[in-house]
């Protein structure tokens, strides 16, 4: 993917792409809460904001470099994830996802209300762009166009993921996924269940306000609607569409919900519909997801081939 920047047709192409990585770090963040951990949150999307407005509020009115709006953005969504975890995470099933979605729609009226920091509906306005420092007598080199923000959205992405494939392999890792397949069974052998669920709730904000911060600063503008609770429900069908609790799942669903809505501009009204109809197709015909397909076509192809071998 590094290579979309020089063989793209356009910067609306590389924008794609930048979005396409953005909602990657979403999706997989929310895949390891939600396909390994078997949480369902609906306030994805207000981390994610919470993230971006975090660090766009730390640059337009405290001056501190993108750089540094980064980590903080980090450390604010993830000391708001342990603070409402704490409560929250006791809960189970749609009590959880009830108590979610209302810190969602809280953040959403934080962001609209608080007009002073946030610019309120009508959005944040003068976020700076990452910037390399100068060096020598050389002038600092902005990222504020598509192509030259791409390479640093797709280091990220890739941090976030070499992350996540470390984490799971890590003992919290395997006591998450126990937590997942039987709770009372994991707090049997010795596991803490809420302990586990708690630092992957956490982990999984952070990621979401990393999320949040590049968003921001290579769009440099935020608004509020961009993170509201419908946006939570697609992130939730864009980790199903790729196939929970599959690695690669959250990678083809964001690029299914990021490329899809563009080849679709053209039915106007019938957009949705058909949006929707792809979705139900997809879930009917793979209920893994997109990760699914090349194991069942294996299957379907070798019933095929053991059918003809029989006499």
């Amino acid at each position: 993917m590094l290579a979309i920047p020089f063989i793209a047709p356009n910067a609306y192409v590389v924008s794609l792409a930048n979005m396409a990585l953005i909602n990657l770090i979403l999706a997989a963040s929310l895949n390891l809460l939600m396909g390994y951990g078997g949480q369902i949150s609906l306030s994805h999307a207000g981390f994610f904001g919470l993230g971006a407005y975090a660090s766009g509020i730390l640059n337009v009115k405290l001056g501190v470099t993108p750089w540094l709006g980064l980590p903080a953005a980090a450390l604010i969504t993830a000391a708001a994830a342990w603070v409402i975890g704490l409560p929250a995470l006791r809960l189970r099933g749609h009590y959880l996802s009830m108590a979610t979605l209302g810190w969602n729609a809280i953040l959403v009226v934080l962001f609209n209300q608080l007009v002073n920091l946030t610019g309120g509906p009508n959005g944040l306005l003068g976020v700076q762009p990452f910037a390399l420092p100068g060096f020598e007598g050389f002038a600092g080199l902005k990222l504020d166009t598509e192509p030259r923000a791409f390479p640093l959205v797709w280091l990220a992405s890739l941090l976030v993921m070499l992350a996540i494939l470390n984490l799971l392999r890590s003992r919290i890792g395997r006591a998450l996924r126990a937590v997942a397949t039987n709770e009372l069974g994991a707090d049997a052998v010795g596991v803490d269940s809420f302990r586990t669920k708690l630092v992957v709730f956490v982990l999984s904000a952070a990621m979401a306000g990393i999320a949040g911060s590049l968003y921001v600063h290579v769009n440099q503008y935020a608004s509020p609607e961009t993170f509201g609770v419908a946006t939570s429900i697609l992130l939730i069908v864009v980790v199903a569409i790729g196939g929970s609790g599959s690695y690669w799942g959250p990678l083809l669903g964001a690029l299914t919900y990021t490329a899809l809505p563009q080849i679709l501009l053209d039915y106007e009204d019938a957009e949705l519909m058909l949006f929707g109809l792809g979705m139900l197709i997809v879930l009917i015909a793979f209920p893994g997801g997109l990760a699914s397909v090349p194991d069942a076509l294996v299957r379907v192809f070798s019933r095929l081939f053991a059918s003809k071998r029989r006499p």
